[in-house]
């Protein structure tokens, strides 16, 4: 069979499919946009008149001169407490008992050997729950006293202040007590004369006296635990210089004695019980 006899073969199958696609080109315009396949929907690219439109509330900025005194006198108080409430972590800090609590343990630390555990953060985590626990009652007293009379307006700004002020300071009054001497130092370089009282006292003598005899105190707890864990370290250089091993670091071989001597008489039990009884010997 030759090539032409396989192209007049094929002819009638072509001008079939052209047969169909002029059919089709001749449906009306309502059968071609008939819904194909069937049961879809039909679809609109058509935009409506009104689309949606978000609303943004309007927010305006103001600043007006005062008119009166009293407008004065609330502007200064509110930018007196925005400054407080921006010094307020490091008065938590100072005035409270955790900047003793976060010195023991930063020292047993160091007295332990240990670089990385447990971490800072977690030790300063433990020295805030346990300042929570002892400062509780003086936080009960701010509160009542001062915070929820002043949100009720049931008393002014300064009278909060001297509520919220007291019971501080009685705290800070008898951890200092057994021990005046920073109060009169403070004194005698404000020369101010001999108080007869500890309310003849000026807060601002009583936090800087408290702070350095926190930091007394945290100081001679710390060269108390470090004592026994001392002894440990020499006891073990001495060995390793007897049998020659002077190479080898004394503290990586104490480590471990030392781990084990904390742990088996319950360090950390005592040590904090011994915080909380320094701390709330008077309550």
């Amino acid at each position: 069979m030759s090539l032409f006899s396989k192209v007049k073969i094929k002819l009638p199958k072509v001008s079939l499919v052209l047969l169909l696609l002029l059919s089709l080109a001749a449906l009306p315009l309502s059968a071609q946009a008939s819904n194909f396949p069937q049961g879809s929907t039909r679809g609109n690219t058509e935009m409506g008149n009104r689309p949606g439109t978000i609303d943004f509330p309007n927010i305006t900025f103001s600043v007006t001169a005062p008119q009166n005194g009293q407008q004065v006198a609330f502007s200064v108080q509110l930018l007196v407490l925005l400054t407080l409430l921006t010094l307020a972590p490091s008065l938590l800090i100072l005035v409270t008992c955790f900047l003793r609590f976060s010195i023991v343990l930063d020292f047993i630390k160091r007295a332990l050997s240990l670089q990385q555990v447990p971490p800072t953060a977690v030790l300063n985590g433990i020295a805030l729950f346990m300042t929570l626990f002892c400062m509780w009652p003086t936080l009960t007293q701010v509160y009542n006293n001062a915070f929820r009379p002043l949100s009720d307006n049931e008393i002014t700004l300064d009278q909060a202040y001297t509520q919220a002020e007291a019971p501080i300071r009685l705290f800070m009054i008898s951890q200092i007590s057994d021990d005046n001497s920073y109060v009169a130092t403070f004194m005698n370089m404000a020369r101010l004369e001999r108080p007869n009282t500890w309310a003849d006292v000026p807060t601002y003598i009583l936090i800087p006296s408290y702070i350095l005899h926190e930091l007394t105190a945290a100081f001679k707890i710390g060269v108390l635990l470090y004592i026994p864990f001392i002894i440990i370290d020499m006891v073990v250089a001495s060995i390793l210089m007897s049998m020659g091993m002077m190479m080898l670091p004394p503290v990586q071989i104490s480590m471990p004695f030392k781990l084990m001597l904390f742990v088996l008489v319950d360090g950390w039990g005592l040590l904090t019980g011994q915080l909380f009884q320094s701390v709330m010997k008077v309550f």
